[in-house]
C-alpha cells in the first residue's frame, strides 16, 4: 500500500526499506503478538495511502481506537491521520504532525 521496495530474502527475512535510515526486517518462521507501528509521512504521501484505502474496501482504517474502523481520517496536532489493519492484527498508524 505504500509502495515500498521488498528486497531479497536475507536467511529467515524478507527486508522492506522504509526509507534511507529504516528497514523493517520480517520473518515469519513462528507467530507474533499483534504490534502497532507508527509512521510520520507528510500530506502528499497520506493522500497517496488513503486514495489507495479508498479502493480497497476489504482494508480496515479508521480515525482511531476509539472510533474503530470508521473509515475517516482524524485531525491531531494540526495534522491528520489514520489506523490501518492487517489481517494478522497488527495496526499501522500514519500521521502528518506529531501527536502531542
Amino acid at each position: 500500500m505504500l509502495g515500498l521496495e521488498v528486497g531479497a530474502p536475507a536467511g529467515p527475512f524478507v527486508p522492506v526499506r522504509v526509507n534511507a535510515d529504516l528497514t523493517l526486517d520480517f520473518d515469519d518462521r513462528g507467530p507474533a503478538g499483534a504490534a502497532h507501528f507508527g509512521f510520520l509521512v507528510d500530506d502528499a504521501e497520506l493522500d497517496r495511502l488513503l486514495a489507495v484505502l479508498a479502493a480497497r474496501p476489504d482494508v480496515p482504517y479508521g480515525s482511531g481506537p476509539e472510533h474503530g474502523w470508521d473509515r475517516r481520517v482524524n485531525r491531531v496536532a494540526g495534522g491528520r491521520g489514520v489506523y490501518v489493519g492487517d489481517p494478522d492484527g497488527h495496526s499501522y498508524e500514519f500521521f502528518t504532525a506529531v501527536p502531542d
